[in-house]
């Protein structure tokens, strides 16, 4: 039962819904960091960004249900300047939270998303629906126990999905209040530093001191990086997942190829497509989509289709033909591309590659932390090579930070960071009871 929690739970934003065996979890999670296996396809909105949630004024917190559901809330702040100089009017950032605050605002725990998900990391929207992609290690007993912690968890700026009814986000798809149109690439770039600044005004809002402990996967990784070196005094525990202490070169140049795609897509205009009788560029970002899904994945993963054809197609006789991964990983990607918006796929991307931007270096920044730190890795990781982890520990132990490394085991690759956090539960329980 477990295991089929994990499958739900790696499938956000959207839910996969009914029983998957054990075969169809290394299926379903072809989804995994490109999104939801069959996403509903939503309509292109020419001149008006999505219809939002109305922004909540709901308490710090409250006391995790018998049930598991969360309620997602809207945080709305104004006049947000970026750290490259900018100001954005408007910024909306949704959320959703389990357990109590404590009195003295100590005992939060922020969660960052891995790239193409949302806040959904615990719990669920509903009865029946799936649970968030990390709900095995977050809720009332579990390692992050939200009987003790009050926990966080937000979408970012830029977020991919701002098509998808439970994703708020501020970015290039939101009108820009000034022009009455969407902003497209007239919207300032953001940095990971951002999705730190942002947060911490959220955070500020409900009351929040200090971090017991800021943690993610992959991009959310990332994001916990940030935070511990921009807020040494306010994070008493780090723990990124499937991720890296630098950024560099090979990695902004693998990014350059998960966007080029949509780039080379004639519907993406430089991304001026928002408007009325332009379709977006949605060839584009499939091709995008099934880059990443292919990369977020290991060997393991792609044994179950063998060198099969796809079912009625015989790719020895007919050029046109696929084989089963191919036409898998084209219908997945097809679908997840109605739910996402391209322009925010590379603001993302550009999030990524200005990760620790501010600093000289990776050890200059993590010089700063104060934290105590929890690394997890997956062996198959060919997003973010194990070695860039064993890279980040031997940086943080140059800068006398205490550091345990966790190696997470499994055939998804990348993906064991977020549908394989089950078998790190027992080393994040004791780093948090420390």
């Amino acid at each position: 039962m477990l295991r089929r929690a994990l499958i739900r739970a790696a499938l956000a934003p959207a839910a996969i819904r009914g029983v998957l065996d054990g075969a169809a979890r290394r299926a379903g999670l072809a989804a995994g960091l490109s999104g939801a296996l069959a996403a509903p396809a939503i309509a292109q909105a020419p001149t008006q960004a999505p219809t939002q949630p109305p922004v909540q004024t709901a308490p710090s917190g409250t006391a995790a249900p018998e049930d598991g559901l969360v309620e997602k809330k809207v945080f709305e702040t104004q006049g947000f300047r970026t750290r490259g100089g900018a100001t954005i009017p408007t910024v909306r950032l949704g959320y959703q939270t389990m357990g109590q605050l404590n009195a003295a605002g100590d005992n939060a725990v922020l969660i960052c998303h891995f790239f193409s998900a949302n806040s959904h990391a615990f719990g669920r929207y509903a009865a029946g629906e799936a649970p968030g992609y990390w709900d095995a290690i977050i809720g009332p007993g579990k390692a992050i126990d939200t009987g003790r912690f009050f926990v966080v968890s937000s979408d970012t700026l830029v977020n991919i999905n701002p098509r998808d009814a439970r994703t708020t986000t501020t970015g290039p798809a939101t009108v820009n209040p000034q022009t009455g149109r969407p902003w497209g690439m007239e919207f300032p770039v953001i940095a990971m530093r951002d999705f730190v600044e942002a947060q911490k005004l959220l955070l500020d809002s409900l009351g929040v001191k200090r971090l017991a402990l800021v943690a993610g996967p992959s991009n959310g990784a990332l994001n916990t990086i940030e935070w511990a070196c921009a807020y040494p005094e306010m994070i008493e525990r780090a723990m990124p997942v499937i991720g890296a202490g630098e950024f560099d070169a090979w990695m902004i140049g693998w990014l350059d190829v998960w966007e080029s795609p949509i780039r080379l897509d004639p519907n993406w205009r430089g991304g001026d497509y928002y408007g009325v009788g332009r379709e977006a560029p949605l060839r584009g970002l499939a091709e995008a989509l099934k880059i990443v899904s292919l990369h977020a994945r290991d060997r393991g993963w792609a044994r179950q289709f063998g060198r099969r054809p796809a079912e009625g197609q015989d790719p020895a006789r007919r050029i046109g033909d696929r084989f089963a991964v191919e036409k898998w990983l084209e219908d997945t990607a097809t679908a997840r591309a109605r739910t996402a918006d391209a322009n925010s796929f590379l603001y993302m991307v550009r999030a990524n590659q200005l990760f620790l931007n501010e600093y000289p270096s990776s050890e200059a920044a993590l010089a700063n932390s104060k934290a105590r730190w929890l690394v997890a890795a997956s062996l198959g990781d060919r997003v973010f090579p194990i070695e860039y982890n064993h890279e980040l520990v031997a940086m943080l132990r140059r800068a006398g930070r205490p550091v345990e490394f966790v190696e997470l085991r499994g055939d998804l690759g990348h993906l064991e960071g977020v549908a394989g956090m089950a078998q790190a539960a027992g080393p994040i329980g004791r780093f948090l009871a420390g």
